[in-house]
Formats: structure tokens, sequence, C-alpha cells
């Protein structure tokens, strides 16, 4: 009742407000609630209420839900945000594998963004998938995306930060999975997060091109682990010069003592970029970490901190400003 009288007085004075400027069918306010008490149902029916490369910014409300969907969010949409009540019970989930009729990795997302400068918060996205190959819960393609208090489930690939020089920052987030279960080329920031392994495997696997900086910073991250989970690594490189820092993070005893892999191939020793600076907690071993890992110093730590430096890379971008 309390989501059904707020749709009806936000909508009321969108109104209002599109009359005035002679635009009646697009809304700053939109919402999505599968008792049909919102103005959409789905959250795919309340993308095409959005008008394309608008210059204003609209929040999509959803409310409490499993919505089963797989949802792409366009490259025409940009300055939205979709919010949820919160992550634990507003959950947009699907169920595709890399082993569906052959379907390979990047065709499983639950949630694939195009788009750009698009803000989610208070959400889940997943992928439950059973354990049966790859299934990507979170695809980006999009550049100066945010996550804020989401969660991310699944197993194996549960996030795929696809596109060079994107940007992607997500903070006081959960994100949990067994092998790979954050992959890709984009520069991803990860503050304050809960990285979860629910298998002996790897984390990470970045593939960031030789000529990008930065590939992900985890800073002030807490790393843990499911019960009887005990020999899991920081990160593998995808692809050469990957790029992946822990700086100030808490490792569970999780993680092994030689910290990272190199794919079982020695070529790739010489130009991953890998590396973790003030690391505590039982699995914080950096005199054990493998020889060809390069742990910055405190001021290298400290620009990999500065989300100006970070993120600047065709244009500036600081998602906290």
């Amino acid at each position: 009742m309390k989501f059904k009288i707020l749709s009806i007085i936000t909508f009321f004075f969108s109104l209002i407000a599109a009359n005035a400027a002679g635009t009646d069918k697009w809304k700053h306010d939109i919402f999505v609630a599968q008792d049909g008490t919102g103005d959409y149902a789905t959250v795919t029916e309340a993308l095409e209420g959005i008008r394309a490369y608008m210059d204003y910014t609209v929040t999509v409300h959803i409310a409490p839900g499993i919505y089963k969907e797989k949802i792409v969010i366009p490259s025409w949409l940009k300055n939205v945000t979709f919010v949820g009540e919160n992550p634990e019970n507003t959950i947009l989930t699907f169920d595709h594998h890399a082993n569906i009729d052959k379907m390979g990795t990047f065709r499983t997302y639950s949630v694939k963004v195009e788009g750009e400068d698009l803000h989610f918060k208070n959400l889940t996205i997943e992928n439950n998938a059973p354990q049966l190959g790859q299934a990507v819960a979170l695809h980006t393609e999009g550049d100066r995306l945010t996550f804020e208090n989401c969660r991310f489930l699944g197993n194996q690939d549960t996030i795929f930060t696809g596109g060079k020089n994107c940007r992607l920052f997500f903070n006081n987030c959960y994100i949990e999975g067994t092998t790979d279960f954050i992959f890709g080329p984009a520069t991803a920031y990860f503050k304050d997060c809960t990285i979860h392994s629910k298998r002996n495997s790897y984390i990470t696997a970045a593939s960031t091109p030789a000529d990008v900086a930065v590939g992900y910073v985890f800073d002030n991250c807490r790393l843990t682990a499911a019960p009887g989970i005990d020999k899991v690594y920081l990160g593998r490189p995808w692809r050469p010069y990957a790029h992946t820092m822990f700086i100030n993070c808490e490792m569970g005893s999780h993680i092994l003592p030689a910290g990272w892999h190199n794919w079982n191939n020695t070529e790739n020793e010489k130009t991953a970029r890998y590396g973790e600076y003030g690391s505590k907690g039982p699995g914080a071993s950096q005199s054990t970490r493998v020889s060809w890992a390069s742990n910055p110093d405190k001021k290298v730590a400290e620009t990999l901190l500065d989300l100006d430096r970070v993120f600047n890379h065709s244009t500036s971008w600081n998602p906290l400003k």
C-alpha cells in the first residue's frame, strides 16, 4: 500500500511537470511492481518508458520481488538510476549457463548493461544456474557505471567487466562466485566490498589491455570463503598485461601463500601487473607471494586510491564527487 501511495503521488507531480514542458510521455520517476501497483510489472517493460539519449535523470524504483528476466539495458540509455528497497528482497535473476545449446559465456548474462552513466542501488543481480559451466550474472559494456549496496550472486564468471577503457565503481557490494568470478578488460574499482569464494579456485581473471594503466583495484575489501574452502588464488591473467591490485584488504585464511597463478603460462609472468599493499588477516602473506608479483610502495598505492587518477581515461570521472 505504501509503495502504491508513493507511486500515485510521484506520478501526479511528474505529470504536472511533464505537461508544463509539453513532454507528458516521459517521466523522471518510474515505478516497477509485480503486483500491478506501479507503472510497469517488469524491469524490461520499464526500459521502454525511458527516453533515448536524454539529458535529464530518471529513477526506476523497483518494488520488492524476484524478477526473473534476462535484461538488456541498451546503449541509448543514460543518466538512469535503478534502485530497489534492499538487496535482500529486490532480486533480478536468470539461469542461463554456457552449456545450454552451446550458448557460450557471453550470452549467459542475467543483466547486460550497454548504456553509460547508470547507477544501481540496493539490488541483487543473480545467475542461479546450476554449476554446469560459465554463468554470468552481470555483464557490463557501458562506461561510468556505479553499483552501491548491491549483491552479485553466482558461481563461475559472476561479473564480466567488458569494454576497454570503460569505468566501473562498486561501493559496499557483496560479490560471490567459484572460478574467475570477476573477469574482463574494464577498469573497475571495488571499495569496501565483500568478495566471497565458494570453491577452491581463482577470484579474478583480468584481461587489462597493455595500454590501460589500471584494471582492478580492491580498496579496503574483505575476502571471505565458504566453510572448507582453503586454497584460493587472488587472481590469474586471462590475457597478458592483466592488472589487479589489493590495497588495505582483509584476507581470510583461504588465500594461498603464493597469492597469484600464471594460468600455466610462464610468459604471463613477464607482463602481469599484480600486487597488494597493506594486506591484513590470516591470508595476508606478502613475503610468500610469487616472485613475479610487483607489490606497490606507499606512494604508488596512494595513486591507486585516487579515483581522479584511476578513472582519468579519455575524460575525467569521479563517482564520489
